[in-house]
């Protein structure tokens, strides 16, 4: 019995790396399957990974195993294109991050003993380091301490990881006025380019100084920015969905209300959420 139940994940994960060569057969797989490339999948396997953390924080445990198999597949499937080009399998995939973890983790694999936790982390942000070095070396180009940072990322954390790459070397204020004071700065340049009539290109890029400005003010508060943009996002769609149910209790279409209507109804929501001292 115990054996069986060790060969398990074993079993399973062998079945799904059949199912997923039996789907990308050039002669019997599923049309679908067979067009698709790396670029092409890449937009699913970020989708799977945000459904991941939404089971999460919507504690859905049921989704979260539904979620976690959809987020593998997108892992099996990548493998699997890369086999079929001569890269590397799934196999050299799994022994890459066995061997990241035994390599990042000397104290638990290796003889450097029991450490702290804020230890590890030091020890996990060097080995990281002469990661990147090795690798930047591998390609032949000068090593740099934004090396990375995904592209991919939302723009708002890559924003928050670039700034903190750049802490680490130095390359920051140290105390809260001037990042505060940075952001009234862009704000101001922003608000100029608007009476100034500036041309899009001009307005887009001082709209992006200034949410990269109010990134770094979020850091130096201790603030992860995603996840204030998220609780943002979902105090307003509370919100909303409150006005929507007014107009309909009213039997009103909100689609020809004035936005006086909209904004009685909105500072209703607003006042029901007692302990609520936010402000949209």
């Amino acid at each position: 019995m115990a054996d069986r139940a060790q060969n398990a994940p074993a079993a399973a994960l062998l079945n799904l790396l059949t199912l997923m060569a039996q789907l990308r057969d050039p002669d019997t797989g599923c049309p679908w399957d067979v067009q698709q490339d790396f670029a092409s999948i890449a937009p699913y396997t970020i989708e799977e990974a945000y459904e991941v953390a939404d089971a999460i924080a919507r504690g859905d445990i049921a989704d979260l195993r539904d979620e976690l198999g959809d987020l593998l597949l997108q892992v099996v499937f990548h493998a699997r294109i890369a086999e079929e080009a001569g890269h590397f399998d799934f196999t050299a995939v799994a022994a890459a991050i066995s061997d990241k973890l035994v390599r990042r983790h000397p104290h638990v694999f290796g003889d450097q003993g029991k450490i702290s936790a804020a230890t590890q982390s030091a020890s996990w942000e060097s080995l990281k380091a002469a990661e990147r070095a090795a690798n930047a070396a591998a390609k032949g180009r000068p090593e740099s301490v934004l090396d990375g940072v995904p592209l991919p990322f939302p723009a708002l954390l890559r924003a928050y990881k670039l700034q903190r790459r750049a802490a680490r070397v130095g390359f920051d204020w140290p105390e809260l006025a001037p990042v505060a004071a940075k952001v009234e700065e862009e704000w101001a340049e922003l608000t100029a380019e608007i009476d100034n009539a500036g041309d899009q290109a001009r307005l887009t890029e001082e709209v992006g100084d200034l949410l990269f400005a109010v990134v770094n003010l979020a850091r130096h508060l201790e603030i992860d920015p995603e996840a204030a943009l998220r609780a943002g996002n979902a105090k307003f769609e509370r919100r909303f969905r409150a006005v929507e149910d007014g107009f309909r209790e009213k039997g009103r279409q909100m689609a020809a209300a004035s936005l006086e209507d909209m904004e009685v109804l909105w500072n209703a929501a607003k006042a029901s959420e007692k302990g609520d001292s936010g402000d949209i």
